[in-house]
């Protein structure tokens, strides 16, 4: 996007504030990255079940016809922390993910069977699994991926019948929480707060969860030139949004991050600036700040209407103060709502109707 057109967007967006009765700031509670690591290897992977009367076994075999709800904590564990600054390993995930963004294929070398699962006391069996033979890049040192896509292969899509085609997680900050992340499959994991949205088909890719994003509001008033044109899946399966626990940081079409991120320096125009930081090119220096305001940012997708959490959007960055808007923007087409944006809402993935949902404040 040109330099005039940017310049035009920033004009339409103040003249819109111009016109609206007031600007909508919310609270934002400064937490800055931890000087040290914050592992706690004895919440990984804690399971938390409700059994029924029936459920009497010591191990309870979920191959039966009546779905089941299962609960597994999470907890975030980075391997390299110990060796590397706060500063060093934020950035290290910042390249992670844009090369997670770009969709780089793996070598698929390896060996396909099925196996029974087995999550604490629960057997899930006949779940096709790939072992690989040379795993390089994004997850060195894991012991596994839970594929949780719309693909065939999925672990949702393998369990549908006996979870009812939903589940759900609720990621948290793991900076200001200190409680762990979950998933649950089942109907539990269904709050009725849930703002949904319609699921979209692209038969090119449909290992991803596609939504219609039709606008973003900052500040109480809906940015020009966001439209859900600059959104829409072009014949080739290119373009689109999906919902991706693995993306941290949101990465919008350039025109819609251009348009987003002008609007929102106008809106922080009174907070300090600070040099930009890894792929963030929007940043304020509040060192010796407790609290601060900042404009609102609203998502507005097909069905309803979703508010992010200040701290959803402004994330610290180093230990200095430095916080940057979360926002990124991307030229391969396909934009992304990445794990960031959706910390403290519970996301639901009801394929049974065939919508995504997501509930705030619903991570208990």
């Amino acid at each position: 996007m040109g330099t005039s057109t940017s310049l035009l967007f920033s004009f339409l967006f103040l003249l819109s504030l111009s016109l609206s009765s007031s600007f909508e700031l919310q609270t934002l509670v400064l937490n800055s990255l931890s000087r040290s690591a914050t592992l706690q290897p004895d919440r990984t992977w804690t399971e938390t079940h409700t059994r029924t009367e029936t459920q009497t076994q010591e191990e309870t075999d979920l191959s039966g016809s009546d779905p089941e709800s299962v609960t597994f904590h999470l907890e975030h564990l980075d391997a390299l922390a110990p060796h590397l600054s706060p500063e060093e390993l934020f950035s290290l995930r910042l390249k992670r993910d844009a090369v997670r963004a770009e969709s780089l294929a793996a070598r698929a070398l390896g060996e396909f069977a099925t196996e029974t699962m087995t999550f604490r006391r629960y057997k899930v069996p006949n779940v096709a699994l790939g072992c690989g033979h040379d795993n390089e890049g994004l997850f060195v040192g894991a012991a596994g991926l839970l594929g949780l896509g719309r693909g065939k292969l999925s672990f949702p899509a393998q369990t549908g019948d006996r979870f009812g085609w939903k589940f759900s997680y609720c990621l948290v900050d793991r900076i200001a929480s200190s409680k762990p992340s979950s998933v649950v499959f089942g109907g539990s994991g269904v709050p009725r707060t849930a703002v949904y949205t319609p699921l979209i088909s692209n038969p090119k890719l449909d290992t991803f969860y596609y939504v219609e994003l039709v606008g973003i509001s900052v500040g109480g008033t809906r940015v020009p030139g966001i439209t859900g044109e600059l959104f829409k899946i072009d014949r080739t399966g290119n373009g689109g949004v999906i919902v991706d626990s693995g993306t941290s940081v949101t990465r919008l079409t350039r025109p819609a991050y251009v348009a987003l991120r002008d609007a929102f320096r106008v809106g922080a125009a009174g907070l300090k600036s600070a040099p930009g930081f890894s792929l963030f090119d929007t940043c304020f220096d509040l060192s010796g700040k407790t609290e601060v305001r900042v404009p609102t940012v609203v998502m507005h997708f097909n069905g309803g209407d979703v508010s992010l959490p200040a701290s959803n959007y402004m994330i610290p960055v180093d230990t200095s103060g430095r916080f940057c808007f979360a926002f990124a923007g991307t030229t391969s087409g396909l934009s992304i709502i990445g794990n960031i944006q959706q910390q403290g809402f519970r996301v639901v993935f009801d394929m049974a109707r065939r919508r995504v949902g997501f509930a705030p404040r619903a991570c208990a």
